[in-house]
């Protein structure tokens, strides 16, 4: 093996060119020069592929003993290695900053999502740039590398289509290529897709037989395949992150009738057959215990009669989503053994990035929407069962109850979110190196932890921690290095001590033991929570009790306090301080400290604007707003959208049929409400306004709608009700056209684009601001249901 000439401590590598005789013609003889090479890490580094997969409980992929089939995790893991004690940080955009960065989540200023981030520097979601991520390293030390999927860390005020792009994957995150989309969840039938920091429509309908898990695999194949064919001998370093399984639960009808009857006993069963799988397996000890229901989860056999078909194909629905995503994450693995390169591949396959999602209420959801408005009323078991053929279709934005979801934890107890507990941390992980590992179908036991992956990374392809990125010094990874796991089943665990905190919810691990409190509850986010200094905390000896199913608190005080003491340090030390289980408060960017896009009560837009987020738009909720455009309308008149707000599961547009204007509001995809003018609209340059005059009185209400040709009233309607809260997770705002999916079913996204010339639109607001009567309690539970 040739040493390595390279100093890459400091990167990008110095340029230092060796001194030696310069000579005055090229034809001379002693002219002489070292070839120029490309830059490569060192000689043997392996490729590297990170699946994560996201929203998946310990116990709901088969590969762990639970129900929904998994056979590539399975097949990877009996060629490679299962990890039974991997965590996470119990939250989707917490998890990912702190695997690509080595840190702890609060070290890179995601101690939460983006939505709720502050001026505190643990929950600011700007990470420093003294804390490079990895694929930076890789890159600037000569890997290929790329991004297919999901990316949850962009501030909410940079995610605009001015950027700033310092957190994009192709911007600051060391990326040369992304594809994927950029928010806490996307619809798999129709999602808002970016190829580097340029906004891109999927290449495909559903009707057309798309999806995105299906289309993020065939990018992820494509890349690897070219990456190989154009550069061998370069390694590539891929992290292959769908959207899959956070809802909606989308996916192909036929996947999820593979499950049909598989759930009819209900939850508590399940739990229990799950239970005994994974004993069977050996995937958990053989005196673990199966940790007991709380009481804030319905036991299924208290669940309505009427409403068990539906909460049966909810599961339906999800497991075969599971199964779905793994058959296309297999298709990315069989890419790599295709190209002969498997064996030099070091593949993380990490099965949730948190805990099972309990965001789905007790009942679920056929549009989550609904609930997220405060109208989960208007899901009643008559409707839910009228829907039960359409959950998972191109027309549902469905969720699981919590029920289920507490059942993909299995042998745990809590769900995502509680990062006081395994059920939202501890995530069934496999890697498989066959160059680096000799043990096949083996299992580790040492704790471990999302900040692990990079310097794992990193010592696997011989490549130091850099001191120095860009000019700017480094400091060191918090995350310990699992290489001595490979080939060391019995190594004592070198990650010794790691602290767990997400919304007050709180834990430390420290040599087997851990001491944990839980402050609140997914699902009862608008509850009212006790000082920090009043919740109780459990203790747990992992030595014998492997599922935290029995509290020692009682039996060792001494041992609590000693845990609790080194918690309080490690939040000093890793900027978790101050905790903020504010609600309200965090969603306001003044009260909260953060920058915001959007000012005033006006905001003026042109054609071609699009994939503007809700929040890079004035809110025109529950109050009178009006729109205003300046367009030129050729002979014959036009068609196509003026603005557009949303989608099919709800939203506003105004547009033009047959030359005719028209507005739509769309609630929940359940009511329309149109009002179209009276004439067309004549040719020439126009302006048409359409007004809308909230009724007022509280929430969600109506009003009436008037529509004008140059200040000339053409037309009256009414909206009989409004969404108060939020109109969609991933659909956006567009002028000139609309992406995603269709607020009217008057024409298609495809058809979508006006054939006039659009000078300007603008939307204004009313001086009848209703937004003091939302509750800032409620907000919070829209946010934290959408991540």
């Amino acid at each position: 093996m040739k040493p390595d000439r390279h100093a890459r401590t400091m990167l990008p590598i110095p340029d230092r060119p060796a001194p030696g005789l310069t000579t005055y013609d090229a034809k001379d003889p002693e002219t002489s020069y070292p070839p120029i090479e490309p830059l490569l890490p060192p000689e043997g580094a392996p490729n590297v592929l990170v699946i994560l997969i996201d929203d998946t409980g310990f116990g709901a992929s088969s590969a762990f003993g639970g129900p929904c089939r998994t056979p590539n995790a399975e097949k990877l893991a009996a060629r490679g290695l299962t990890y039974n004690r991997f965590h996470t940080t119990a939250l989707c955009a917490p998890t990912r900053a702190a695997m690509l960065s080595g840190r702890n989540h609060h070290s890179v200023g995601m101690g939460s999502i983006t939505e709720t981030a502050t001026s505190a520097p643990g929950n600011s979601s700007l990470k420093p740039n003294t804390k490079a991520p990895v694929a930076m390293t890789l890159k600037l030390n000569g890997y290929s590398t790329a991004q297919f999927g999901k990316c949850h860390e962009v501030p909410v005020w940079q995610s605009s289509p001015m950027g700033p792009f310092d957190a994009w994957p192709t911007g600051g995150g060391g990326f040369e290529t992304f594809y994927g989309f950029i928010g806490g969840e996307n619809n798999q039938w129709d999602p808002a897709l970016y190829e580097g920091t340029t906004p891109v429509e999927p290449p495909a309908t559903p009707e057309e037989g798309y999806h995105l898990t299906e289309d993020l695999a065939d990018h992820a194949v494509s890349w690897i395949r070219t990456q190989k064919a154009l550069m061998p001998d370069k390694p590539f370093f891929v992290y292959f992150a769908p959207g899959a399984t956070h809802a909606p639960h989308h996916v192909p009808k036929e996947w999820a009738d593979r499950y049909k009857g598989a759930f009819a006993d209900g939850w508590d069963a399940q739990r229990e057959k799950t239970f005994a799988r994974q004993k069977e397996l050996g995937i958990i000890p053989a005196d673990a215990e199966l940790t007991v229901r709380h009481d804030e989860i319905t036991a299924w056999d208290d669940m309505p009669a009427e409403l068990k078909p539906v909460l049966e194909r909810e599961m339906e629905v999800y497991a075969g989503f599971l199964e779905h995503t793994d058959h296309h994450v297999g298709r990315v693995i069989d890419a790599i053994d295709g190209l002969g390169v498997l064996e030099n591949t070091l593949i993380y396959y990490i099965i949730g990035d948190n805990g099972a999602s309990a965001e789905g209420t007790i009942n679920g959801a056929f549009n989550e929407m609904a609930n997220f408005n405060g109208m989960a009323a208007l899901e009643t078991p008559e409707f839910m069962l009228s829907k039960m053929d359409e959950f998972g279709s191109p027309t549902s934005y469905n969720h699981y109850s919590v029920g289920w979801a507490w059942a993909m934890d299995a042998p745990f107890k809590w769900t995502k979110q509680i990062a006081s507990h395994w059920g939202g941390t501890r995530n069934g992980t496999i890697v498989s190196w066959p160059k680096g590992i000799t043990e096949q179908g083996g299992q580790r036991s040492q704790f471990t932890h999302v900040i692990d992956v990079a310097p794992t990374i990193l010592e696997a392809a011989g490549l130091p921690e850099p001191t120095m990125v860009n000019g700017v010094q480094q400091s060191p990874m918090e995350g310990t290095s699992m290489l001595y796991t490979f080939n060391g089943p019995d190594e004592p665990e070198r990650h010794e001590l790691q602290y767990f905190e997400m919304f007050g919810n709180r834990g430390v691990y420290f040599k087997g033991w851990s001491a944990v409190t839980k402050h609140r509850t997914p699902w009862e986010l608008i509850a009212d929570t006790v000082p920090f200094d009043d919740d109780v905390w459990e203790l747990y000896d992992g030595s014998v009790d492997y599922s935290q199913a029995r509290d020692l608190s009682k039996e060792h005080p001494g041992k609590l306090h000693e845990l609790q003491r080194l918690w309080l340090i490690e939040a000093v030390k890793y900027n978790v301080l101050p905790l903020d289980d504010r609600t309200g408060e965090r969603l306001n960017p003044d009260l909260a400290g953060r920058p915001t896009l959007v000012q005033g009560n006006s905001q003026l837009l042109f054609s071609g604007m699009g994939r503007l987020s809700e929040n890079s738009v004035v809110s025109i909720k529950n109050k009178s707003f009006s729109v205003t455009a300046e367009v030129e309308i050729p002979e014959g008149g036009a068609n196509g959208v003026i603005i557009a707000q949303g989608g099919r599961f709800g939203g506003w547009s105004v547009y033009v049929v047959d030359g005719t204007a028209k507005f739509v509001y769309n609630v929940l995809g359940i009511q329309e409400f149109a009002t179209v003018a009276d004439s067309a609209i004549p040719a020439g340059k126009h302006q048409v306004r359409m007004e809308f005059a909230y009724d007022g009185g509280g929430l969600a209400k109506g009003g009436g709608v008037t529509l004008y040709y140059d200040g000339e009233a053409v037309g009256t309607g009414r909206v009989g009700a409004t969404q108060a809260m939020v109109f969609s997770a991933d659909e956006t705002t567009d002028v000139g056209y609309e992406s995603g999916t269709a607020v009217s079913p008057d024409y298609t996204p495809q058809t979508s684009r006006f054939t006039g010339t659009i000078n300007w639109v603008q939307i204004d607001l009313g001086d009848d601001d209703h937004d003091h009567l939302v509750d800032p309690d409620e907000r919070l539970r829209i946010a934290m249901a959408r991540q």
